[in-house]
């Protein structure tokens, strides 16, 4: 199949074929072919002879082998198969966690003296890397409310080198419109970045609005199964050359059995998706209709904040979104999270169990406002869920008995 005609498949089918080549899932010279590429575990690679051993060094890409820091097929295909998934993607490059990504993704990008945007919704830790890492290196973060279109203009006209989105907003699920975003820093001369965890590439095609390169942390749900950690940057070729020069020079590589890992759970990504959305969007609206809630923060939630633009750019969502409750006694939250029995507390999502969290996102905002607008202002506990494949019924009930503790 040519890669015009891969290119034409749907998401659902690209998650089973990608990376699967053949000279990777095959012997030379040797009929047949295995399903899953093999797990390659080397830190050394052996040369035919010297000439080969002096030619490896020039031949700086996937596919060649030279040394464990390069990988090998097991991390070729992974980087493939996700490279596949994003429309208008050159390269992906591997790193050990998802903010391993974000911080590689920025380092190829800003230099001391810089000045770089970033979402006031963005995760905490991308935050905290512009406000020490980054500065520690001479590049000056500005945060921006990335609802604020006609603020967010006059900053990116102040000389800005880079762009930081992240959609929908972390903690408090805001969709920014990325297209207009998107334009008006390319206008500038700007880079765009997307951390696009969310929804990931199956849910939204970053590139094709204009976006330069998008961060993947596939600890969540490319692993699916809370198991390893990794995360990913996929972008144009102008943006991989940068991101894979950085990334050689720190010497970021992942292990080739968590690259089997995750290969296994992109396989199942498409199914789990749905049926994790299915079910958000289930008790979301139960949520909705509850007293003890003062509002519902599911983008794919009709009526809820940035429903349209979701509905408008994006092809699937998640089971990630928070509510907030009635009440402003945070032992009210304590006793509603501790009565949840088929609910983990823990950080991270994405995987196939589910998980709550209590979630205060003032303190992670620089300019935008919390609460959102609608949600009286009084109210500022919220709550994270991370829904699962439970049965959603099942979820609810469990709901159901953990608000009474309220």
């Amino acid at each position: 199949m040519s890669k015009a005609d891969r290119d034409k498949l749907n998401p659902a089918t690209k998650v089973v074929i990608g990376g699967r080549r053949d000279e990777w899932t095959g012997i030379p010279g040797q009929t047949g072919r295995v399903v899953n590429p093999a797990v390659w575990r080397a830190s050394t690679h052996l040369y035919e002879d010297s000439a080969a051993l002096a030619q490896g060094p020039r031949t700086n890409e996937d596919g060649h082998l030279f040394y464990g820091r390069r990988g090998a097929p097991t991390q070729w295909a992974l980087a493939d198969a996700l490279t596949m998934l994003e429309p208008g993607a050159f390269g992906t490059m591997l790193y050990p966690s998802g903010v391993a990504a974000i911080a590689g993704a920025l380092m190829s990008l800003v230099r001391p003296g810089d000045r770089l945007l970033v979402t006031d919704n963005a995760y905490d830790p991308t935050r905290n890397m512009g406000m020490g890492l980054l500065k520690d290196l001479g590049v000056e973060t500005v945060f921006f409310d990335p609802l604020n279109i006609d603020a967010y203009r006059a900053l990116v006209g102040t000389g800005v080198r880079a762009v930081f989105l992240e959609a929908p907003g972390s903690l408090s699920f805001e969709v920014c419109d990325l297209p207009a975003l998107t334009a008006i820093a390319k206008e500038a001369g700007a880079w765009v970045l997307l951390d696009n965890t969310w929804s990931g590439p199956t849910g939204l095609t970053a590139l094709a609005m204009g976006i330069d390169g998008t961060v993947n942390a596939l600890t969540k749900h490319v692993g699916g199964h809370s198991d390893l950690m990794m995360g990913a940057a996929t972008g144009t070729e102008r943006l991989y050359r940068r991101l894979r020069r950085t990334a050689q020079q720190l010497g970021q590589v992942v292990s080739p059995d968590d690259a089997a890992l995750a290969l296994r759970g992109l396989r199942t990504l498409d199914v789990r998706l749905k049926r994790e959305s299915e079910s958000a969007l289930a008790i979301a609206r139960w949520l909705s209709q509850r007293p003890e809630v003062a509002g519902v923060l599911c983008p794919m939630l009709p009526g809820a904040p940035g429903h349209e633009l979701w509905r408008r750019d994006f092809t699937g969502g998640c089971g990630l979104f928070s509510f907030i409750l009635e009440t402003t006694d945070n032992a009210a939250r304590v006793r509603f999270i501790d009565a949840l029995e088929l609910f983990g507390i823990g950080y991270s999502w994405g995987g196939y169990e589910s998980l709550a969290l209590p979630v205060d996102a003032a303190k992670d905002r620089s300019v935008s406002a919390w609460p959102p607008a609608g949600v009286d202002p009084e109210c500022t506990l919220g709550v994270r869920l991370s829904i699962g494949l439970e049965d959603a019924g099942d979820l609810i009930a469990d709901l159901d008995q953990a608000l009474g503790r309220i």
